[in-house]
């Protein structure tokens, strides 16, 4: 696992949190426990911070980034991922914040400023432009991103199925790197 510091911020991993070999991990970062980032995610907090939540999956591939402090975006933005959330393959989460129990699809952009409330399922390569914000407890779709239909019972359980899911699996790979 690569983690490396940036300008004295070193990043936080808690307890049980795993960070695959593959992945990169720079600066101002918390990972939850129980959390989990997959090969070729880099996670870069460099010029704000990223705080990802317990129980949460980052897959293959993804690219979490911030945006700076600036007379364009006061303040920045920050990246804040909730509880019990999975990122799937090939997801840009930029300076935005995705509530707890979120799944999104693989190849999705979550823009600056935008915010996922809890429960949300965003389709595989949907865009949510900067500043939207997405009610929970529906399935969003497209680009940009617009509500289709709430999520039905069977559609809740699955999020909180995928994160259960990846804390196991997570647990099997950092098993076998101990092992070697």
């Amino acid at each position: 696992m690569t983690l490396r510091p940036f300008h004295g911020h070193h990043p936080r991993l808690g307890p049980g949190a795993w960070v695959d070999p593959a992945a990169l991990v720079i600066g101002d970062v918390d990972i939850g426990a129980d959390s989990s980032l997959w090969p070729y995610t880099v996670a870069r907090g460099d010029v704000n911070h990223i705080r990802i939540g317990t129980r949460t999956n980052i897959q293959d591939h993804s690219v979490l980034h911030v945006t700076h402090d600036s007379r364009f975006h006061p303040g920045g933005h920050a990246l804040v991922v909730g509880d019990e959330v999975t990122v799937g393959h090939r997801v840009i989460l930029h300076g935005c914040t995705v509530g707890d129990r979120c799944l999104i699809g693989m190849g999705a952009v979550v823009m600056d400023g935008a915010v996922l409330e809890p429960e949300v399922l965003l389709g595989a390569g949907s865009l949510v432009p900067p500043g939207k914000v997405l009610d929970g407890g529906h399935l969003w779709l497209g680009n940009p991103a617009r509500r289709v239909r709430a999520l039905t019972g069977e559609e809740r359980e699955s999020i909180l199925y995928s994160a259960a899911h990846y804390v196991r699996l997570k647990n099997r790979h950092r098993d076998r790197e101990t092992a070697s």
